[in-house]
């Protein structure tokens, strides 16, 4: 069975793209849609990987603290198990949140503001021995459309890239789940869609909406390029197929030498 369980939280955030390169790379796909009733499993046996996808909800509780949707409780509940019994995971944007909250990371309202469009991310030095990471180029192009940020990591996690105004653009909890608080799905018609919904938002803020889809129509050929190709090795390592998947254990050294 090469199946991996997508759980989509938001009926503007599906798989498109991301979901036509994983499954180019042989990767089944049972996508769950827990606004519209779904019911998320209490285990992910059977399942090769894990994908959870953004929304527009919050990673964190209200103040009466409520969680940000009545199934995200269970959501962090299947990313700690994904992490426990390394299942291959893969969090986009709110569910790169969900995946760092799940483990005791921080999620807030970001106090630098939205950001919005097209991005370039900076990877960090441990980018290089990651499974995923280090063929990613040093600037990748990326899509952002967020207004909470990730301030702290869990402690577990290890930093993979950053950028000037949010430090915590992507991360890997133990050796097979990742988080990206950008995104790496959405196409043209998917942006067109959230500058719609967010209409009043982007003009009290100053964006042109129209430019802001022509933005993100001109990169994604870039964004392609890049992630594509890490979609692909997502896969194979769900697969089993990647054929340099560990992370090489650190050497301490000796006390004395």
């Amino acid at each position: 069975m090469s199946t991996a369980l997508v759980i989509q939280n938001d009926p503007t955030d599906d798989l498109r793209r991301l979901g036509d390169w994983l499954t180019e790379a042989g990767l089944e796909l049972t996508v769950l849609r827990p606004y519209a009733g779904d019911e998320l499993p209490e285990a992910l046996d059977g399942y090769l990987a894990l994908i959870v996808l953004g929304g527009d909800q919050s990673a964190y509780p209200d103040l009466a603290g409520a969680p940000g949707a009545p199934w995200f409780p269970a959501l962090e509940g299947l990313l700690r198990k994904a992490v426990r019994h390394r299942v291959p995971t893969l969090g986009v944007c709110l569910g790169g949140q969900l995946l760092a909250a799940a483990h005791g990371g921080l999620v807030e309202r970001s106090p630098s503001g939205p950001e919005i469009g097209p991005g370039l991310v900076g990877k960090r030095d441990a980018a290089d021995t990651d499974p995923l990471f280090k063929w990613v180029p040093l600037l990748p192009d990326v899509i952002q459309w967020h207004r909470d940020e990730i301030t702290e990591l869990p402690l577990s996690a290890t930093l993979l890239a950053a950028s000037s105004r949010y430090p915590h653009q992507a991360f890997r909890i133990g050796d097979r789940a990742w988080g990206l608080q950008f995104h790496i799905e959405c196409d043209a018609a998917m942006m067109a869609d959230w500058t719609r919904l967010g209409a009043d938002d982007l003009a009290e803020l100053g964006y042109d909406a129209e430019a802001v889809v022509l933005a993100v129509a001109e990169i994604l050929p870039d964004v392609e390029e890049v992630w594509q190709p890490f979609a692909a090795r997502f896969a194979a390592l769900a697969l089993g197929t990647l054929p340099d998947a560990d992370i090489p254990a650190k050497n301490l050294p000796l006390l004395g030498h």
